[in-house]
């Protein structure tokens, strides 16, 4: 059987017989040996993840420091970056600010405090979830994943942050039968990729622990729980981030937005949170804090004041319900002064 077929060209009444081969073709994209990788999209110059998916925190627009007492954490993070052929993973349980130290990164970046190393660097984040699937391009389909790996070959100086980085070999995830791990293995052997990644304590022993060969990629950050004095100070310096957000104030002077914020913090502390369902510190009295904000907006309020703090105290879950008539009468007490001041009216809440 004849696998060819004919194509008539028609110029000037003149008739051209080509015979072309029904087997599609298509032209890789060609890179130089010493990085070319084992397939190329040869659409990946149309298109980048990093601009379509990435967000940049090397030049994003701080309000405060991201990362307040985690000096620590940034410290080791950065000295990892800064060794040849190795990434840094951050392990710590949900909602202790493992974001928040790699935008602390950024935001060093941002004000020229990071080593001269570091300064041509560009710290961008990815969302792993926007990179399990395709993309159509010029009718073809791509996976995301591969168009990453084939775009970070193409450039220098880039840091990569991935959080939940444990769906890179975690293939349950997706219908795919792609292994994410091995796709980056390459790249960071070779300290073509620099990667922060960032994932739970159980999700690092369940997924990441059995994958030895992507692990001795990484060298890894503990992130501890903050204590109740670092929390305190975190949400201080968090909430003119909600203000600006928001365009409302967080009323009263500066000790006693102290006492607001940390009554907030012991009354979510590790004995009092529902069990898998508050966050640890500082997520859990952030997202009190920030339900505050959203009652005074609900209310068109230009200050969130002490009635929008015992609201979002009544309305919260995140604590056990007799751990929070406790904490209600205990707030009545030590804000009695300023709950007589604005004339709360507490049969409302």
């Amino acid at each position: 059987m004849n696998d060819n077929f004919d194509i008539i060209d028609l110029d000037e009444n003149t008739e051209t017989t080509t015979q072309v081969p029904t087997t599609p073709v298509v032209e890789q994209a060609q890179m130089p040996d010493s990085v070319a990788p084992d397939h190329v999209s040869p659409y990946k110059e149309k298109y980048s993840i990093l601009e379509t998916f990435g967000e940049n925190l090397s030049k994003k627009e701080y309000v405060t420091n991201p990362a307040i007492g985690r000096d620590k954490e940034i410290e080791q993070t950065i000295e990892i970056l800064l060794t040849p052929e190795k990434s840094a993973l951050l392990v710590g349980k949900a909602g202790i600010g493992k974001t928040a130290i790699v935008e602390g990164i950024g935001y060093k970046m941002v004000n020229g405090t990071i080593p001269n190393a570091l300064k041509p660097y560009e710290l961008i984040k990815v969302n792993i979830s926007s990179l399990l699937g395709e993309t159509i391009i010029d009718g073809h389909s791509e996976n995301r994943l591969q168009l990453l790996v084939d775009e970070l070959k193409t450039k220098k100086n880039i840091i990569l942050f991935i959080d939940e980085v444990h769906l890179l070999v975690n293939r349950n995830t997706s219908n795919m039968s792609i292994d994410f791990a091995n796709m980056l293995k390459p790249g960071l052997d070779r300290g073509d990729i620099k990667m922060i990644g960032a994932t739970t304590d159980e999700e690092f022993e369940a997924y990441i622990l059995r994958d030895r060969a992507f692990l001795r990629r990484f060298l890894r950050v503990e992130v501890l729980e903050p204590t109740v004095d670092e929390c305190t100070q975190i949400l201080m310096g968090t909430y003119p981030k909600y203000e600006k957000r928001t365009g409302i104030k967080l009323a009263y002077t500066d000790f006693i937005k102290e006492k607001i914020c940390r009554f907030i913090v012991e009354m979510t502390d590790e004995y009092k949170r529902v069990y898998e369902l508050g966050n640890r510190y500082p997520d859990i009295a952030l997202t009190l804090l920030m339900s505050a904000f959203s009652m005074a907006l609900y209310e068109n309020a230009t200050e969130v004041r002490i009635k929008h703090i015992y609201k979002a105290i009544m309305r919260t879950k995140a604590i056990y319900p007799d751990s929070k008539v406790k904490e209600i009468a205990r707030f009545k007490e030590v804000f009695k002064d300023i709950l007589a001041e604005d004339k709360v009216n507490f049969d409302e809440y």
